[in-house]
């Protein structure tokens, strides 16, 4: 940044603070907001515009050379007429940055000449044009565009601290992307009656950039395919320099046929286990000295003075009108070694027992107990970092 706009920058800065001094304000003004005498004008010479990031996002792409490594792999068009897929890529990557929630948004940006001076574009595709440029790829293509932006991705992290290669936390989750309309290839109705996708997302959780996405029918299972782009994510962040890999997801994703490979690669997994039969008959049957006390760190540290706590509402009414109110009284954590039918390993499984009161209104009807599972090869790490590691996922 140059001296001169830090400067200005500062400049600023104070600016506001002395207007927001509360010791400045006279007691004898009136109401803050009044109608000024606002004037209109259009510069000659001067525009500006929303989007002041855009400026950085170019530079970046320059820096990288994203448009050129683009270019080279992705071969969607025999001829440019006039625009590359760098250009198509590039278009709708901005529309995203500038708020744009569709491709029809993109118009918007066509018509904006300060836009077109800010990308150094003479003119840019317009929504139909992106739209056809969506419609040529193929699955293999999707891929390949993948891997373009994380061969890109990894001279990003050559610019990272070392200790930004300590560990590589790699989380899977899938996601119902909801659809309106009714002729889309591979829409289904998800588990939660929506109809659309379900994306699988593989995100690096030391930074929340999402590594691989994979659109997959609305009604398949939360795993499918996961344990592919696991293993594209974990070969990604070797190839940056990480030490160490770590696996996170929910029990969806415990798929317990890969373990035993995983964990012959070094990657340490943490994944959450659905409480079947046969493991809640264990936790049962664990002595009551095999259970500690699991105590949670608070959700924030207060700097100043601790303030009164304010009258639950929403609590309040489900008491006077006799709702079923489920109570968590205490929690508590303990572990045992077990060996999944399709492992020919034992792991260790942390079991969480949630200790809970069914209430209504003033009355407990009856004590309830639910029991979390989560298995994991790391064998170091206390019980409750690996309740909390769990419940941390991106």
């Amino acid at each position: 940044m140059k001296k001169k706009i830090a400067k200005q920058l500062r400049q600023r800065k104070r600016k506001i603070q002395n207007r927001l001094n509360e010791k400045s304000i006279p007691a004898d003004l009136g109401p803050m907001l009044n109608p000024g005498n606002i004037h209109y004008d259009i510069a000659d010479r001067n525009h500006g515009m929303l989007y002041g990031g855009l400026g950085a996002m170019q530079k970046l792409v320059k820096r990288l050379d994203l448009d050129d490594a683009i270019n080279n792999r992705l071969h969607l068009f025999k001829i440019h007429n006039p625009y590359f897929e760098s250009d198509h890529v590039l278009n709708i990557a901005y529309n995203i940055l500038c708020n744009g929630e569709c491709l029809e948004d993109i118009e918007r940006l066509r018509n904006d000449e300060v836009y077109l001076d800010a990308v150094n574009a003479d003119r840019i595709p317009d929504p139909t044009t992106a739209g056809d440029f969506c419609r040529r790829f193929e699955a293999g293509n999707v891929e390949e565009l993948q891997d373009v932006i994380n061969e890109v991705r990894l001279k990003v992290w050559k610019q990272q601290d070392p200790e930004f290669f300590d560990e590589a936390i790699i989380d899977a989750d899938g996601t119902i992307v909801p659809t309106t309309g009714e002729c889309k290839e591979g829409m289904d109705l998800s588990y939660k009656s929506i109809w659309g996708y379900h994306t699988l997302v593989v995100s690096l959780a030391n930074t929340g950039e999402p590594l691989y996405l994979c659109n997959r029918s609305g009604s398949c299972k939360s795993s499918e395919q996961a344990a592919q782009y696991l293993d594209k994510s974990a070969e990604l962040c070797r190839q940056g320099g990480f030490k160490k890999i770590r696996f996170r997801g929910d029990t969806d994703f415990s798929q317990t046929q890969y373990l035993d490979g995983w964990d012959d690669e070094n990657i340490t997994f943490v994944f959450g286990m659905k409480a079947m039969p046969n493991l809640v008959e264990i936790a049962e049957n664990l002595s009551e000295t095999a259970w500690d006390s699991l105590v949670r760190p608070p959700k924030y540290i207060v700097k100043t003075e601790p303030r009164k706590k304010p009258v639950n509402v929403k609590e309040q009414i489900v008491k006077e009108r006799g709702y079923e109110n489920i109570r968590l009284q205490s929690e508590e954590v303990a572990e045992f070694a077990y060996g999944p039918v399709k492992c020919h390993k034992s792991y260790r499984v942390v079991v969480l027992r949630k200790n809970l009161s069914i209430e209504k209104g003033d009355d407990v009807l009856f004590d309830d107990v639910r029991y979390f599972f989560y298995i994991t090869n790391d064998r170091k790490a206390s019980k409750a970092s690996i309740i909390r590691e769990a419940n941390a996922r991106c």
